[in-house]
């Protein structure tokens, strides 16, 4: 349990380590998270560390309200999701792909293709 506790903290240090980093460079135009940064808007999934590297780790509400937030912009959650600072945090894709769906999310987008993944 510790083990898995100290492996959660070291990522998202490194998260907060690569989102300092990333945050000083220059926006020229909307991305896939308007104008907000794709790198800046992982911080935000901060919350959902555990549940994005273990499919059986329990999703917590933080987690399902920043998801269902950036989840009306699937391309954004898609982006955030497969970007270098989620990567470098150590979130799975094939596991932070079905976080909207543990978190029972009703309007979440079904069929999205996200990469090489597919939103269940």
């Amino acid at each position: 349990m510790e083990v898995s506790v100290m492996k959660c903290c070291l990522s998202l240090c490194v998260l907060v380590v690569v989102l300092g980093v990333s945050g000083v460079e220059k926006v020229d135009g909307a991305g896939e998270c308007g104008n907000v940064p794709v790198n800046r808007m992982a911080w935000r999934m901060a919350p959902c560390a555990a549940a994005s590297q273990d499919p059986q780790a329990q999703v917590s509400a933080r987690c399902c309200s920043e998801v269902q937030k950036i989840g009306q912009s699937p391309s954004c959650l898609c982006a955030v999701m497969l970007s270098d600072t989620a990567k470098m945090a150590g979130v799975k894709p094939e596991v932070a792909i079905t976080i909207p769906k543990r978190c029972n999310l009703a309007d979440r987008p079904v069929g999205y293709k996200c990469g090489d993944y597919t939103l269940p």
